[in-house]
């Protein structure tokens, strides 16, 4: 046992080497010449070229979004402007256009009859199971309210109570309102500030434009029907039933080159296109209440149900610069992998290759000690030449 922990004792401290062992085969140096050359081309033209990995980036993108929204449209008799239709009015970066109304007129607080087809009863007891109901319109009381044969679960809440199963047109004119879009942002890594258009942009020009990503690519100005003639989105069923519109604004920036180079990019995508053809809730609505107060004190109110476009403007960067530290660190990244060449090399000539015993021997040499060598070297019976001879010199 002690000889056992004496040898795994001696044999930890033991020292490797690298012996070269020069091997003339043509097939192993072709093999190891394109490994290597492999190696270099994707170090050069994807880690350097493509991916720029010499350059220090920063995608940590400080970001302001406005928006204003411009145009007339006709909805039941009525001119709308921005007013009626865009919720909420601040200009923010998510803000919705709305198509198609449905209003409640004069709801006062008291009891009434549940519309929604599902609140039917024939007596008490239908409406007693289903106290608690968030689905309506109020609070169901547990009264069946029959009239004309019909009857329908009473509510306390609002009345009288939303019918929003009644077909209504949408607005006219949707297609023609236009979305301005004032976007700053900054990296702060390098201090770099940028507008998606200039300050000393021509007014003319910003007054007549439409965004169009061939002639106008960088006017500010985008206008709905060409947005959704550009995701291929058909305006009637959008307005509709509502929905949600992303307007991305890319930044990606070399600052090695022009800082004028630095542009925004445009794209757009329909948010809620996985919701399209779901059965549960597809498109966008929500409601809001006018509220008001007769001479003799009553509140009452009228109830809009909206379906609108919703619009949110996404932005990212990626700003890019020379730098030293990844420089120097894809570069000897580059020059220890070209080493992975031999290490391929190796394992041909080592476990498929013949004579792989006898490169294996050339590789691989134990050396205990040079007295051990020096001793196995001294062949039988003959003198030690360390020894004295006797005689006196």
């Amino acid at each position: 046992m002690a000889s056992i922990v004496l040898r795994v004792f001696t044999d930890f401290f033991v020292y490797e080497t690298t012996k070269s062992v020069v091997v003339k085969s043509w097939s192993v140096g072709i093999i190891n010449r394109v490994v290597q050359l492999l190696i270099i081309q994707y170090f050069i033209c994807w880690v350097f070229l493509h991916e720029k990995a010499y350059q220090a980036r920063d995608t940590g993108i400080e970001s302001a979004v406005m928006t204003k929204v411009k145009g007339f449209g006709s909805y039941l008799n009525r001119v709308m402007d921005v007013a009626d239709y865009v919720a909420p009015p601040q200009g923010s970066s998510a803000f919705s256009i709305i198509t198609k109304l449905i209003i409640t007129d004069n709801q006062t607080q008291g009891r009434c009859p549940q519309t929604d087809g599902t609140f039917k009863c024939t007596s008490d007891a239908d409406c007693m199971n289903i106290t608690g109901s968030h689905l309506g319109n109020g609070i169901v009381t547990g009264t069946c309210l029959i009239k004309n044969d019909q009857g329908q679960c009473e509510i306390q809440g609002w009345c009288p109570a939303e019918n929003d199963k009644v077909n209504v047109s949408v607005m006219e004119g949707v297609e023609n309102f236009t979305i301005f879009v004032k976007n700053s942002i900054r990296f702060p890594l390098f201090n770099v500030t940028r507008g998606n258009f200039p300050s000393d942009l021509n007014k003319s020009y910003i007054t007549h434009c439409n965004h169009d990503p061939i002639l106008h690519p960088f006017c500010p100005i985008f206008k709905v029907g060409d947005l959704l003639k550009l995701m291929n989105q058909n305006l009637s069923k959008i307005a509709s039933k509502g929905g949600e519109i992303g307007i991305h604004i890319g930044w990606k920036c070399d600052l090695d080159r022009s800082l004028d180079m630095c542009k925004p990019q445009y794209t757009f995508t329909r948010l809620d296109a996985v919701f399209q053809h779901s059965s549960v809730s597809k498109g966008y609505n929500f409601r809001f209440a006018k509220y008001f107060k007769s001479p003799d004190g009553t509140e009452y109110r009228t109830l809009h149900k909206a379906y609108a476009i919703r619009f949110e403007i996404i932005v990212s960067g990626n700003v890019r610069k020379f730098s030293a530290v990844p420089f120097l660190i894809n570069l000897v990244a580059a020059f220890t992998s070209v080493g992975l060449a031999t290490v391929f090399c190796d394992i041909i000539l080592l476990n498929f290759l013949q004579g792989a015993e006898q490169y294996k021997a050339k590789k691989f040499e134990e050396v205990s000690s040079i007295e051990t060598v020096s001793e196995q070297m001294t062949l039988p019976g003959q003198p030690n030449a360390n020894k004295s001879d006797g005689k006196e010199l």
